[in-house]
């Protein structure tokens, strides 16, 4: 009932506004007749929406906050591996952390890195290909490291680039087989995951 007299107010109030423009600017609406109608709906639907939005936004709530980090979480990613919800995250503390979201246990904690961790992703390569929960990760030492989650096991190394590797993609064709990395040597890597070789070299950023 508030909605309904708070949007009819608002609807009368956008009329005496319109109305006070005809007079003091003297406007002859002529083909649009309906113009004040029009904008008096969409004042309407614009608080319909306002409304609903506050709604959603007050159902936001905190489901749980995972620690472990020593310092700042530079990034974080998520999956889902045999029917279980798990969370990465790569920190300047030169750590990768992944938790159970389910049970909110930490499962894993590597310090595999010799700098801050930039950035960390599922390996969709061995997900698809050896269903294997592999993370992989880059850092301000110039690496990419992938790490077996189950096992605690290193896997391949990316060692390509000249500065600090500040982020990575997998290919979203050939099951991940792909991956790109952006430098701060300027450089995109594109890498083939499955034999650890540097495909190619994209030049062209330059500092500004």
């Amino acid at each position: 009932m508030s909605l309904n007299l708070s949007m009819k107010s608002k609807e009368e109030e956008t009329q005496i506004i319109i109305h006070h423009w005809i007079r003091i600017l003297n406007i002859k609406f002529g083909w649009i007749n309906g113009f004040d109608k029009f904008v008096a709906n969409y004042v309407m639907i614009f608080a319909s929406n306002v409304f609903m939005l506050d709604n959603f936004c007050s159902s936001f709530k905190l489901l749980n906050t995972f620690n472990g980090h020593t310092n700042w979480v530079y990034s974080i990613d998520c999956s889902t591996f045999d029917g279980d919800q798990f969370i990465c995250s790569g920190s300047y503390d030169r750590t990768v952390c992944v938790w159970n979201v389910e049970n909110n246990k930490q499962i894993q904690l590597s310090s595999y890195h010799l700098s801050a961790v930039t950035c960390v992703k599922f390996s969709q390569y061995h997900y698809h290909n050896h269903h294997q929960n592999v993370i992989c990760s880059s850092s301000c030492d110039k690496i990419i490291r992938f790490l077996d989650i189950k096992h605690n096991r290193k896997l391949q190394i990316l060692n390509g680039h000249s500065s600090s590797v500040y982020g990575i993609k997998f290919s979203s064709f050939h099951c991940g087989r792909y991956l790109c990395s952006g430098s701060l040597d300027n450089t995109i890597r594109l890498w083939d995951v499955k034999t650890s070789k540097s495909l190619h070299v994209f030049n062209g950023h330059k500092d500004t």
